[in-house]
């Protein structure tokens, strides 16, 4: 029986969504909610949710290089805690260290510079958090 997993993307303009199975371990990009200084619409969010019903969600944590934390390390673990005291909802934080790298390259390998869209890269770095997030669950 899998479960359905929505993974974020935080960002202080802009949080990139995806959704994914654990049968497949594979994640589509969902649009990217506005935010205003890391501030999403809740009620757009809320409607996300109620649209996919998620058994967890997922919060991808920037960290530095080293692994110390930053501003935004702080602001999406806030994130993650609204999300959780909102809406009632599980929350898992992923590293997310090598994900926004891949997202670019990822579509640039796609599409060129053309290509390298702010939301799309939100979206293919929350849907890179999510399997990765997969891979790690199958080393559990």
């Amino acid at each position: 029986m899998g479960i359905t997993v929505l993974a974020f993307d935080f960002g202080t303009k802009s949080i990139g969504c995806a959704v994914g199975q654990s049968i497949t371990g594979t994640a589509q990009a969902l649009p990217a909610f506005k935010a205003q200084d890391g501030i999403p619409n809740w009620e757009a969010v809320g409607k996300c949710l109620m649209e996919w019903q998620p058994d967890l969600v997922v919060v991808g944590l920037p960290l530095n290089m080293d692994g110390t934390e930053q501003d935004l390390t702080v602001r999406a673990r806030k994130f993650a805690n609204r999300l959780n005291g909102r809406f009632g909802l599980k929350v898992e934080l992923h590293d997310e260290r090598l994900t926004t790298t891949e997202a670019r390259a990822e579509i640039f390998g796609r599409g060129g510079y053309k290509a390298l869209n702010k939301s799309k890269v939100d979206g293919i770095s929350a849907c890179l958090i999510l399997e990765s997030w997969f891979e790690n669950q199958v080393d559990k």
